[in-house]
């Protein structure tokens, strides 16, 4: 089902029906209390644009800006510039199991989380931030009302188009929060603070071809389910508590974003223990700035940060700007 916020409805009868925004308000209070508060303020909007003949679902499919995509619209076409790539994550639920990742693109009238599912995540390994995309039969969920776009086995996901250009977009920017204030289930929020613990990197066997996880099938042998048996190549997840001050959270890195924490790929220190601890040393006392989710673990039933993208010696004049804004 295609819910439509109020802002939005009000905007389109403002436009197409050449109503004031206060006249279209005084309209719907009027609704009320004529229906004796039986619908919401949304559903009476909806008699009233029905009333001035505007059609608030005469577009639901084709091509779209990203701030008329709403929850429910299917086979969506937009053409916006990649602000952000974040980490490609595997899932394995006992009934389905696959590869999925996300991107950050944006247009002149809004920002959009895209979605990317198994083989669409290949599409990633050419991709660069600033590169306009065009996306084609994406479909538009809900996730804790923001709107995001999905990428299935029949969507179409194009990297610099031909005869397609883009001009300024709107700014993707992150939910500044303090650590105590982390609560499961954010996403896309932005956390700054000091690293005082820092564990040993957790290696693991990844298919050379296709990145997926490898599984083991016998002593030293490793198979792939798309590629057969192959030799190994390693991946690793980073582990380490960030303390700001008001609290302190356990933080997960991921391959890429672990390689933006040390500068460098650490794929060759595995089993290189002296190695490891100088690394893991040289961070303790680092400042971080990190973007991304924040979700509980129910093994240890505490509250953890996944980072989605890390900024090594954040600007202190920037971050004291934030500060003085966000104090206003």
């Amino acid at each position: 089902m295609i819910k439509i916020p109020l802002p939005q409805i009000i905007d389109k009868i403002r436009q197409e029906a050449r109503v004031s925004e206060k006249d279209i308000n005084d309209k719907i209070d009027t609704k009320l209390k004529e229906l004796s508060g039986l619908v919401s303020r949304e559903g009476a909007a909806h008699i009233i644009a029905n009333e001035l003949g505007v059609n608030l679902y005469k577009q639901l499919t084709g091509k779209a800006k990203i701030s008329n995509v709403l929850a429910g619209m299917r086979e969506v076409e937009i053409l916006g510039k990649v602000q952000r790539i974040f980490e490609t994550r595997e899932f394995d639920t006992g009934q389905r199991k696959g590869k999925v990742a996300n991107i950050i693109v944006a247009d002149d009238t809004g920002v959009a989380r895209v979605v990317l599912w198994n083989d669409q995540v290949s599409k990633l390994e050419n991709l660069k931030e600033n590169d306009i995309v065009k996306l084609k039969n994406a479909y538009a969920k809900d996730n804790q009302g923001r709107v995001e776009l999905h990428l299935n086995d029949k969507s179409e996901f194009i990297i610099n188009p031909e005869g397609e250009s883009i001009g300024e977009v709107k700014k993707y920017s992150s939910f500044r929060k303090q650590i105590k204030d982390v609560i499961d289930g954010d996403q896309n929020i932005e956390i700054l603070g000091t690293i005082v613990q820092a564990f040993d990197p957790r290696f693991f066997e990844i298919c050379p071809k296709c990145g997926k996880r490898a599984k083991t099938k016998g002593e030293n042998e490793y198979f792939c389910d798309e590629h057969g048996t192959v030799t190994p190549a390693y991946s690793y997840v980073m582990n380490f508590i960030l303390d700001d001050g008001t609290e302190n959270i356990r933080c997960v890195a991921f391959k890429r974003q672990a390689e933006r924490l040390f500068d460098r790929d650490i794929a060759e220190s595995r089993g290189k223990q002296e190695e490891i601890d100088r690394m893991k040393n040289e961070l303790l006392g680092r400042i971080v700035k990190l973007t991304g989710r924040a979700g509980k673990n129910q093994l240890f039933d505490r509250i953890e940060f996944t980072a989605q993208m890390v900024f090594n010696n954040p600007d202190p004049e920037e971050e004291l700007k934030r500060l003085e804004k966000s104090a206003v």
